[in-house]
């Protein structure tokens, strides 16, 4: 799903929201998020997953062309970590997330 297909979706589902207004809203809460993650806040959104941000500590890497070693310099890296409910969604694939939910899975 890319960022137009979200602004079609959210159009679609809202009556109320213009394509125009839909576009808003998506980027204002992408900003935000891109904001928190730049300032080194944690997001946390139930049953979606959080975002944090890592440190990748500095270490000595090698040029795969010639060979000789490379200081690769302390990153920061944003992480997502999926929710439990979006694992378990994923987990069941399309054919059963279609399905209203009837309790634990089994086996057959």
């Amino acid at each position: 799903m890319t960022r137009s297909d979200l602004v079609e979706e959210l159009a679609s589902r809202f009556n109320q929201l213009t394509q125009r207004d839909a576009e808003a809203a998506v980027k204002a809460i992408l900003d935000a998020m891109n904001d928190a993650l730049v300032r080194g806040h944690r997001i946390e959104i139930r049953g979606f997953g959080s975002f944090t941000v890592n440190r990748r500590a500095p270490r000595q890497g090698r040029n795969p062309r010639s060979g000789a070693s490379v200081a690769v310099p302390e990153k920061r890296v944003p992480h997502f970590k999926p929710g439990k409910a979006l694992r378990e969604a994923v987990d069941q694939g399309p054919a059963v997330a279609d399905q209203a939910p009837s309790g634990p899975a089994q086996l057959r």
